[in-house]
Formats: structure tokens, C-alpha cells, sequence
């Protein structure tokens, strides 16, 4: 597909008759170039760089090596760390020598300049990111051998930005509706149902590799608002599954993700925990088992999983072997191998 606007683009997006359309797309290149921002020979370059978008924000993670119910007091470690979907998707990526580029909103405050110096460290692309006077946003859960106990996510600041973070899709700097950013774009649901629904119409994501993942289960209904984009693939687990679908009493991610289909969706993963995955679309279906290890940690498997995914089929394998390959690496990544990568 080219990245120069059709001309019938042109005339829907500013209402033109298409004789005049006609010349303005013949002469967008020059055009673009004369400018400035914009250079149609590389923007578009995308084999190494992949834009993430969505909440980037510190995991506060109190872990213990034992079993936990509600109401426990048990001794264990309590540690800060990088987090946000949009955030561990970028760091895996990265791991694989990909080049994400973090789309957010932060703070100015002290944990949001952190956040900035420690992402640049770990060779992410922040120039993009936008900063409010809100702070910056955070996420806190408790875990135990038996997983997840509890967590609260406040994403109140991304929430706040709304499309401002969109914004170098949309004036040149990444894309725009003229020249739509045609690479791989991970997405999480920490964007409102609003903007998701936006999103999914706006002419600026219209040839994108649209890579969906719900922030939580709390938040995965807001994926119904973009489950129909023709790029969109969706990452989900057998709940969160049901809740997008509205069914109920799934036995397996095959069972989810049929039904996911039958909501509208065009391709989408489902995990299931220590069983099978499966990726689906209309017309193949496969499925891989995950390698059974004790858990050491549970923040973040959903979203390595998601990114080693998209790093296999950017690198070449086939839809089978990619599904197998990040049920290792999130294996790898529960089990506490820290070179999971």
C-alpha cells in the first residue's frame, strides 16, 4: 500500500472535488517535503519501530512466597518497578532489538522525569510523550504463590490527556490522515471507551497493524468500541474474553476466541492461563500449550506474552510457531528467568 493519500482520501477528508483531489495527491510528496515535517521515505520505515500507546507508570508490587487470601498480613518484598501495559510491551520489545516508540502521558513530577531517564535507558523512544500537570500515574497490587491477590490501577492522568497523546499520529510527526502510519501499533485499554471508538474511525490508523490488549478485566468492555477495526488483533484471556463477547462458561481459549469472532472481531489470542492459547481468525485457527513452570511472578506475563508474540511474527515465523514462541517466553518470564529474552 502507498503511503501517498489516494485521491479519494483527499476529497472526503477536505471536501473537494476530486479533480483538484487528483493534483493535491500527485503533489503531496513535494509538498510534505517542502515543509518539512514529514519525509514519505522513511516515516514509513517501520521494520524496527513499533509505536506503543497507553498507560506508561510505576508497578508497585508487594510479593511473598506464600499462599495469600484477602486479609492476610504475610511478610515478603515490596519493589518499584517500570510497568504500565504500553511500558512492559515497549521493554520486551526491546529486548528482542526492536525499536518501541512509547506514546503516554506523564507527569511533570519527579516519577515521571524517572520514568523518562529510565525508558531512555532502556532504549525507548520518549520523545513523543506527553506531559501534563497531573501526576503521574501508578499501578498496586499484591501477589502470592497462588497469583494475583489484589490490584488498583490509577490511570487517571492518561485518562485526563485523552487525544493529545495521539497527536504525532495524526500532524505529520508519526502519520496523519494524508499519509496513515502503516506499521505495527500495541494498544492497551487504559485509553478511554470514547477515544477507542474515535480511534477506530479516525483516517490516521486506518492501515495500521492495530495489536489490542485490555488494561485489566475491569477494562476489557472497552474494547467493544474498536473490536471491528479491519487491522485490529486482540489480545485477551479467557475472562476477559467472556466479558468482551457477553458469554459466559467458556472452557477454553478455543471457546473464547470463537466467540470473540462471532462478536465481530477479526483475529484474536486468547490465553488461558497454564493451558492452551489459541489464535484465531476466520479462516485458520491454531493453538499452543504454555511449558509448565512454578510461578514467581504474575504483573506483566500477559503483556510479555503479547509482546514476544509480535516480535516473532515481525521477524518472520509463522502464526503457529509465533503462538508457541511467546508461550515460552512468558513461561520464562512467570518461572522469574530474568533472561527471558
Amino acid at each position: 500500500m502507498s503511503p501517498l493519500p489516494s485521491a479519494k482520501l483527499v476529497a472526503r477528508v477536505y471536501n473537494c472535488p476530486l479533480p483538484f483531489a487528483r493534483a493535491y495527491s500527485v503533489s503531496w510528496k513535494s509538498i510534505a517535503k517542502y515543509r518539512g515535517y514529514l519525509h514519505l521515505d522513511t516515516m514509513h520505515s517501520t521494520s524496527h519501530q513499533i509505536i506503543c500507546i497507553g498507560s506508561v507508570l510505576w508497578d508497585i508490587i508487594g510479593r511473598t512466597p506464600r499462599e495469600m487470601r484477602v486479609g492476610n498480613d504475610m511478610p515478603g518484598r515490596i519493589t518499584r518497578l517500570p510497568g504500565g501495559v504500553a511500558m512492559n510491551i515497549a521493554m520486551t520489545l526491546a529486548r528482542f532489538g526492536l525499536s518501541p516508540v512509547l506514546l503516554s502521558a506523564l507527569g511533570r513530577d519527579k516519577a515521571g522525569q524517572e520514568l523518562i531517564k529510565t525508558a531512555q535507558d532502556l532504549g525507548l523512544v520518549t520523545d513523543h510523550i506527553y506531559l501534563s500537570a497531573r501526576p503521574t500515574d501508578a499501578y498496586m497490587a499484591i501477589e502470592g504463590m497462588n497469583g494475583l491477590i489484589a490490584a488498583i490501577a490509577d490511570a487517571h492522568s492518561l485518562e485526563d490527556a485523552g487525544a493529545a497523546i495521539l497527536t504525532p499520529l495524526m500532524d505529520g510527526t508519526l502519520g496523519s490522515a494524508l499519509a496513515p502510519y502503516r506499521g505495527a501499533i500495541a494498544l492497551d485499554g487504559n485509553l478511554t471507551e470514547a477515544l477507542l471508538s474515535d480511534l477506530s474511525q479516525n483516517e490516521a490508523f486506518v492501515a495500521a497493524d492495530l495489536r489490542i490488549a485490555p488494561a485489566s478485566p475491569g477494562k476489557a468492555e472497552r474494547l467493544r468500541a474498536i473490536i471491528g477495526h479491519k487491522g485490529a488483533t486482540l489480545y485477551v484471556n479467557l475472562e476477559e474474553a467472556e466479558l468482551i463477547s457477553g458469554k459466559t462458561g467458556l472452557p477454553t481459549a478455543r471457546a473464547g476466541a470463537e466467540a470473540l469472532l462471532e462478536a465481530g472481531a477479526r483475529r484474536v489470542v486468547v490465553t488461558h492461563g497454564a493451558d492452551a492459547a489459541c489464535d484465531a481468525c476466520v479462516r485458520e485457527t491454531y493453538e499452543a500449550e504454555p511449558p509448565q513452570v512454578i510461578a514467581q511472578r504474575i504483573t506483566g506475563a500477559g503483556d510479555t506474552f503479547m509482546a514476544a508474540h509480535i516480535a516473532g511474527e515481525i521477524e518472520g515465523m509463522s502464526r503457529p510457531k509465533a503462538l508457541e514462541f511467546a508461550q515460552k517466553t512468558a513461561a520464562a518470564y512467570v518461572a522469574g528467568d530474568d533472561n527471558y529474552v
